[in-house]
């Protein structure tokens, strides 16, 4: 099932609207996370610098052939060993990866799903106590050049309630992820 609202825009346009790695500094992935999930990977943005930070397997799922051969070209043009990815509708049939196998979940512009509290769900019950979930998503408040319609964006508070019921301890603070996202991260105890 695809997550409502979801057109990808040309890669192109897409990669300016992020600092990949950055980002995932900024929203606690370390070198030494033993794995990660990237739900959602599209065109590899953030599957392939998590790749290239760590030495842990990067699970990148999609809905899209056309987005798992993207990625997988991009890892293989990068020399990455440590991406494995999974062609399968994980908002139906969940990632199929064990219970509290990875330590960092990636849930990047996919919370405006119509059931968000499934992706939390499955992202908990696949992180190893003290995993994290980073949360990217964007502004709420105003337009942007792309993204998903407003009404159906999430604020911070809406993903900060949303981790909390899905019994992640969630840091302080909303990471400011300029010029169009924000971000949040939970961590599973």
């Amino acid at each position: 099932m695809k997550v409502r609202d979801s057109g990808m825009p040309g890669e192109e346009m897409w990669d300016r609207f992020f600092d990949p790695s950055s980002i995932l500094s900024r929203l606690g992935l370390a070198p030494g996370t033993s794995s990660a999930v990237d739900l959602g990977c599209g065109y590899g943005t953030f599957t392939i610098p998590a790749a290239s930070l760590m030495e842990g397997k990067v699970h990148g799922f999609d809905i899209e052939p056309e987005m798992i051969a993207a990625t997988g070209s991009k890892a293989e043009s990068a020399g990455l060993t440590n991406v494995q990815l999974h062609l399968r509708d994980f908002m139906v049939e969940g990632t199929g990866l064990p219970d509290a196998s990875v330590g960092y979940v990636m849930l990047f512009n996919i919370l405006h799903a119509e059931h968000p509290d499934r992706l939390l769900r499955e992202a908990y019950r696949i992180l190893a106590p003290g995993g994290t979930a980073a949360v990217m998503h964007w502004v709420s408040d105003r337009p942007t050049p792309r993204g998903p319609s407003l009404d159906i964006r999430p604020s911070p508070s809406d993903c900060r309630r949303w981790l909390a019921t899905a019994g992640f301890v969630v840091e302080e603070g909303v990471v400011d992820l300029p010029p169009y996202h924000f971000g949040l991260v939970g961590r599973k105890v």
